[in-house]
C-alpha cells in the first residue's frame, strides 16, 4: 500500500459554539479504498511475518461486518496470499451481506461457526490446535490485535509534525491506540473514543503494551498519556441514532469529510464535545486520526449525504 496518500490536513469546523474549531486530520482513510486507516497499519507486519514464515496465507477472526475481514482479504489477494476466515454466526452465508460477499469475491475463505465456538477465538489450547490443524496459515488475531499490529500503528504519528496536545482516535482492539501511545511527544493527550460500551478497554491497552514493552514502568509511563473516553458509544457497538448521523452530515456539508457512525464519526463528536465544553483550549494543537472504516456506513446509506 502506498501510506504516501495519507496526507495531513488542517481544517477549521464551524458547527461548534463560538469560535470554529481548528485541527488537523490524518487521513489514513486514503491509503485505500478497502485496507483503509489502521486496517492497513495493522496488516502490514502481519503480512510480512507470514510471507517471512513462508505461510500459506493469512487466518483471522471477525464478525460478519468487520471492516477487518474485509481488508484482510484484499490484502493478501494484493500480496498473492490465501485467506481464511472464521466468522461470528452459523447462520451466515457468503451471500449474507455485503461484507461477506466481498470477502468471498476477493477469495477469502469463510468458515462460520457458532457464537460460543466464536469466544473460543483468544483461547490459547484453541488456536494451539487450528495451528495444528492449518500449519501453512499464520494466525492473526481478530481486529489485528497483535504485536505487529502495535508496531505497525506507530507509523502514523511519525508521518506527522508530533508536536500535538491532542490526539483523537476510535477504539474497537486498542491496538491503534496502544501503537499511538508508544509514538507520541511526551506533552501529547491520546484520547480514545471506545465503540463499544463497557471500560475494559484500557486493559486491552495496558496488555498490547505489556506485550510490546515486557516493562511494567514503561507500560505506567505510555498510560500517563491516556485519556479514556468510555461514554461517546450511543449505547453500545453500532448503536446510532438521529443526532448523530445529523451530525456526520454536518461535518460532511462543512469539510467534505466522510466519517462512519461505527467509529469516526463518534469520535469526532466526542472530540467536538471536548472542545464546546473547554477540555481543549483555543490555543491547543490537536489531531484526529481518521481509522477508515467507511464501507461500514453502507447500514445507514439513505440517512448519510454522502452515500
Amino acid at each position: 500500500m502506498n501510506t504516501s496518500k495519507s496526507i495531513l490536513e488542517k481544517v477549521r469546523l464551524s458547527i461548534v459554539e463560538g469560535e470554529p474549531f481548528s485541527f488537523d486530520i490524518k487521513r489514513d482513510d486514503l491509503i485505500d479504498p478497502i485496507i483503509s486507516g489502521n486496517k492497513w497499519r495493522k496488516l502490514q507486519y502481519n503480512l510480512l511475518k507470514a510471507e517471512a514464515l513462508s505461510k500459506f496465507g493469512i487466518l483471522t477472526f471477525g464478525g460478519p461486518f468487520s471492516n477487518h475481514l474485509i481488508a484482510t482479504a484484499k490484502a493478501c489477494s494484493v500480496a498473492g496470499l490465501k485467506s481464511m476466515a472464521w466468522v461470528r454466526g452459523d447462520e451466515l452465508r457468503s451471500e449474507s451481506n455485503d461484507t461477506l460477499k466481498a470477502c468471498a469475491e476477493y477469495g477469502m475463505e469463510l468458515v462460520f461457526i457458532s457464537r460460543s465456538e466464536y469466544r473460543k477465538k483468544d483461547d490459547v489450547f484453541f488456536l494451539k490446535e487450528l495451528a495444528s490443524k492449518y500449519p501453512d496459515y499464520y494466525i492473526v488475531p481478530e481486529g489485528g490485535k497483535s504485536y505487529y499490529g502495535v508496531v505497525g500503528c506507530q507509523h502514523i504519528l511519525q508521518e506527522t509534525t508530533n508536536d500535538y496536545d491532542h490526539v483523537y482516535l476510535a477504539g474497537g482492539t486498542g491496538t491503534t491506540a496502544a501503537g499511538v501511545l508508544l509514538s507520541a511527544s511526551e506533552k501529547t493527550k491520546v484520547h480514545v473514543v471506545s465503540a463499544l460500551k463497557g471500560a475494559f478497554l484500557q486493559d486491552d491497552i495496558q496488555q498490547l503494551l505489556r506485550q510490546v514493552l515486557n516493562d511494567e514502568n514503561g507500560v505506567a509511563y505510555y498510560l500517563k498519556h491516556l485519556v479514556m473516553i468510555n461514554d461517546g458509544h450511543f449505547g453500545g457497538y453500532a448503536r446510532v441514532n438521529q443526532e448523530l448521523l445529523d451530525f456526520i452530515n454536518q461535518v460532511y456539508a462543512g469539510l467534505g469529510l466522510k466519517l462512519d457512525p461505527i467509529y469516526t464519526g463518534k469520535a469526532v463528536f466526542a472530540m467536538v464535545k471536548d472542545y464546546n465544553e473547554g477540555l481543549i483550549g483555543p490555543e491547543d494543537k490537536v489531531l484526529f486520526i481518521h481509522t477508515g472504516g467507511l464501507q461500514g456506513a453502507t447500514t445507514w446509506k439513505d440517512e448519510l449525504n454522502f452515500l
